[in-house]
């Protein structure tokens, strides 16, 4: 096969549009309702919480404010309500999934929590349960768990939740990759007390922005409702008697989502045939796809992966910004893969780099199934031989090129550029 470079670059994960995003959002241009209140607003949350399969959804202007928003709800419902100067989660620790976005764990700091690291486990790259026993353990006290479902692969939801429910603890479920993703036949973002999913510009449905808040309970919707436009009093003035935010979706954005809404299933199809034939056309590489339980879950497949056998990896060296790598025959590194494909005018990018090697929580604690919960440095873990799964699956993993508008014959480029890789 012949190699050039792609004529249109082929991004990691765009959004799909289909038209009749225009529609709905023509209707709020005529109608005039350009704001955070109108039919659009009110048609998504109606078709995400049946789809979902909960009492209602809470339209707000972002994942990470739908995510701030629970993670407040869940801490003045252990706590109490907070002063106006302080977080509901001041001075509270929280057990956080470790390898995510920093978008899932940074609301704890935003309502003055410290977060505590979960390690990853390698059977669906999630939460690990058994890391979350033994963190139960070292913090008997903590009463609130933040989960994600990496990838749009769901977690082992059963038994995290019984092991919360065990301990008394409450589950925000961050499920916004694994919108249209089910476990054990029921969708992902119910399992938790509450949850949220996301339309960021790159998710499986998009608005090109926005959010939503999860849940059964009516009152909660409600005071999210509340919260999220400034928490406004009923009263012909403006009355404020707690804090509020402006974090509602727009009318417009609304219409997006609304428009895309009938397309999930489509795109997730799309999605899974990337993901199957990355899976075949690597079968006789030394990598493995980003794993799922195939007996327990159905992922939605937003983001295809890779990880590469540690005897195949080419010595890879990682600082703060930059990367080098040392090319060696029959092997390869996700950083090489990565400028190799990029030459080709090809996007993928590296896994989520674990939390706790972030700067800004390195001194945060984190919990392996392996490690004493008090490890302060990468050098300590390595050191003191601790089975550190987030961070062995940033250095040997990356995603791939996973847009669904990829034609076939671009895929198999990028499935030979990859076998060069390791030639």
């Amino acid at each position: 096969m012949e190699l050039k470079p792609f004529e249109k670059k082929l991004y990691l994960a765009s959004p799909t549009m289909h038209g009749d995003e225009l529609k709905f959002m023509q209707e709020a241009y005529e109608t005039n309702w350009m704001s955070t209140v109108g039919a659009n607003i009110n048609e998504s949350e109606k078709m995400v919480a049946e789809k979902i399969g909960c009492r209602d959804a809470v339209a707000l202007s972002s994942g990470t404010a739908a995510l701030h928003l629970a993670i407040r709800l869940a801490g003045e419902r252990l706590y109490g309500q907070p002063k106006v100067a302080h977080g509901c989660l001041e001075g509270k620790r929280v057990f956080c999934a470790d390898m995510t976005f920093d978008a899932t764990v940074n609301p704890v700091a935003y309502e003055g929590g410290e977060a505590v690291f979960i390690d990853t486990e390698e059977d669906t790259w999630n939460m690990d349960p058994v890391a979350l026993e033994k963190a139960f353990d070292i913090y008997p006290d903590v009463k609130l768990v933040v989960i994600a479902h990496l990838y749009g692969t769901p977690g082992k939801m059963d038994e995290i939740r019984d092991i919360c429910d065990r301990h008394g603890a409450l589950i925000v479920e961050d499920a916004a990759e694994s919108f249209g993703a089910s476990y054990r036949g029921r969708q992902t973002g119910i399992f938790g007390d509450y949850g949220i999913i996301s339309f960021n510009g790159n998710k499986i449905i998009t608005g090109s922005a926005g959010g939503m808040f999860l849940t059964d309970n009516v009152e909660d919707a409600h005071r999210i409702r509340k919260w999220s436009t400034q928490s406004r009093e009923d009263a012909s003035w403006y009355q404020h008697e707690e804090l509020g935010f402006n974090y509602r979706m727009s009318n417009v954005v609304a219409g997006v989502v609304r428009g895309q809404m009938p397309y999930l299933e489509e795109h997730i199809a799309q999605k899974k045939a990337i993901y199957m034939r990355y899976k075949e056309g690597f079968k006789d590489l030394p990598v493995s796809m980003n794993p799922y339980d195939e007996a327990n879950s159905e992922p939605n497949f937003w983001l295809s992966c890779m990880i590469i056998d540690r005897d195949a990896m080419c010595r890879q060296v990682r600082g703060e910004k930059d990367a080098l790598y040392e090319a060696e025959p029959g092997k390869s590194c996700p950083t090489q893969i990565l400028e190799t494909i990029a030459k080709y005018n090809a996007e993928g990018r590296p896994i989520w780099k674990p939390m706790h090697m972030q700067p800004i929580y390195r001194m945060n604690p984190f919990i392996t199934k392996s490690g004493n919960g008090r490890a302060r440095s990468n050098a300590y873990i390595k050191e003191q031989g601790i089975t550190d799964v987030g961070a062995d699956i940033f250095e040997r993993g990356l995603c791939l090129p996973s847009d669904n508008k990829m034609t076939p014959d671009q895929q198999d480029m990028i499935i030979e550029i990859i076998k060069r890789c390791f030639a």
